[in-house]
């Protein structure tokens, strides 16, 4: 079985072409900038042309940004990280392009999923997922699925109101975790206590030689156990994932983990927080996961085009 697979983020998409008789190969994974400002008609396009370069496959597995219907696989909502992204019909072009089926997921649902099935919460049934990136996104997994809520769309943690009447957030709301704790706020307020434009890497490569950073980061670690501290207090889960570009950075898990207990009451202490094993291939993973598991179900055989 032979699945195209497309990570599509606000940055970035991921693609490869994934053979279950080799398994999934991370080196085999080639990226591409998605180009977002130029709207979601073109990022389909984008999506559409990578796949057919791609060649040979049986199916697609696409994990994206956008809250997501999984059963007609369009995308229900999108802030403006992807202008005009609402309302693609993502699978139903993508089977009409190729003819074989399409499977479309959100993106942090998928690496959820990934993380669930090769990961870090191989060993959890259910487990709370955040990845830190240009925004915040969240996954809830109960019982080895995906809990996706009453419009699909259960999970959008990075729009949790954490500072009344604060900044606004592409949601149109204001104050949102997301405007706080993802990279893009440390990278905004880096800038602001030094006036220099670093992104993430520079940032902690300078963090123990400019005392400035050093305060940023630390303010930036605050922000993200606020928003957790809520979440544990919530749903109670047995672990929390910790995923995005920038939790590749290890201390910054082991700050959190070091710091959340004193913020929580002592029943709820017991709480892992994990980083994130599969890196940036966890949507890619969990997406072509997700696509085996459902042609497995439907007695699918392999019809290549």
């Amino acid at each position: 079985m032979r699945i195209a697979a497309l990570d599509i983020g606000g940055t970035a998409v991921k693609f490869c072409l994934y053979d279950s008789r080799c398994g999934f190969v991370k080196e085999d994974v080639r990226e591409t900038p998605t180009n977002a400002e130029l709207g979601g008609k073109a990022v389909l396009e984008q999506a559409m042309n990578l796949a057919a370069g791609l060649k040979c496959f049986d199916a697609i597995a696409v994990s994206t940004a956008g809250q997501v219907n999984p059963e007609t696989g369009a995308i229900i909502y999108a802030t403006d990280n992807i202008p005009g992204y609402t309302g693609i019909q993502l699978k139903r072009e993508l089977e009409t392009r190729f003819c074989v089926p399409a499977f479309v997921e959100n993106d942090v649902n998928a690496a959820a999923l990934g993380e669930a099935a090769a990961g870090a919460g191989r060993e959890y049934a259910s487990f709370l997922c955040l990845t830190y990136g240009t925004g915040i996104g969240g996954a809830i997994i109960l019982n080895r699925e995906v809990y996706r809520g009453n419009s699909f769309s259960a999970g959008e943690m990075g729009h949790m109101i954490t500072h009344a009447g604060g900044l606004p957030c592409t949601c149109g709301n204001r104050g949102c975790y997301e405007q706080y704790a993802s990279s893009s706020a440390l990278i905004r307020s880096v800038r602001e206590q030094t006036g220099r434009s670093l992104n993430g890497r520079e940032i902690f490569k300078l963090l123990k030689s400019d005392s400035r950073i050093e305060r940023a980061v630390s303010a930036w670690i605050d922000e993200i156990l606020y928003g957790l501290v809520s979440l544990i207090y919530i749903f109670n889960p047995p672990a929390v994932i910790l995923g995005g570009g920038i939790m590749n950075e290890d201390f910054l898990c082991d700050s959190v983990r070091q710091r959340i207990g004193g913020l929580l009451m002592p029943s709820f202490r017991g709480v892992e927080i994990l980083k994130a094993s599969l890196g940036n291939t966890a949507g890619l993973q969990g997406a072509i996961w997700l696509a085996e598991r459902s042609l497995k179900e439907r007695g699918c055989a392999d019809h290549a085009v």
